[in-house]
Formats: C-alpha cells, structure tokens, sequence
C-alpha cells in the first residue's frame, strides 16, 4: 500500500507533529502537521540550512525578520535561505495545517 501525506492527521495535539518522509546527505524533507500551534513568544528560527516549505491544507501565519506577515493557505510556499530568521504567528485552529518542508545545504540528512 502506498503512503498518503494526508493518512493519520491528528486532530488536535499539544504539539506540532513532525515527520521525517526522507533524509539524505544535504537534504531532509518533513511533513509537519500543524493544530493550532505557533512559535514560542520571542522563538526566531535561525537554521545554518536552507528551506523551501509549502502549505498543502489549513492555513498559516508566516513571519520573516524585516517583513510583513505572510498568510500561507494551500498552494503557497516561501523559500528561507540559511539563517534568516522565521517563525509561524499562528495556524489554523480548525482543521490540521499540513506543511511540506524541504531543507537543503550542507549538514542536512544522514
């Protein structure tokens, strides 16, 4: 039987869940579900590797450092290059948020 990136979404958690669909040598891409949670309050990302990440269902808040927020809904992405700093404002409390997120570059995977 295949696998299905929208199999076993929990409906509420306490937690974001994050899944680790493959990982080699520079790349790692996750499957991230989302229900109702955001960064800590003050939490910035800060990774040392580059991200590309995409909405496929829900909905969600996206700040970068110096910019506006960004609302993701299915279909939109942002790509985050090594160590610009992020965080998620907030995601939808109503049905689970599925995020795709590539990261790439040097110290990434097995």
């Amino acid at each position: 039987m295949g696998q299905n990136l929208f199999r076993d979404l929990p409906c509420k958690a306490a937690e974001e869940r994050i899944d680790v669909l493959l990982s080699r040598p520079g790349l790692r891409v996750e499957r991230i579900v989302s229900t109702g949670q955001a960064s800590p309050p003050g939490f910035w990302y800060d990774q040392p590797q580059d991200e590309w990440v995409i909405v496929l269902r829900g909905a969600a808040g996206l700040l970068v450092e110096g910019e506006s927020e960004r609302r993701l809904g299915p279909g939109d992405f942002a790509f985050l290059p090594a160590r610009k700093r992020h965080r998620v404002a907030w995601t939808a409390t109503d049905e689970p948020t599925v995020w795709l997120a590539v990261h790439f570059g040097e110290g990434v995977g097995a």
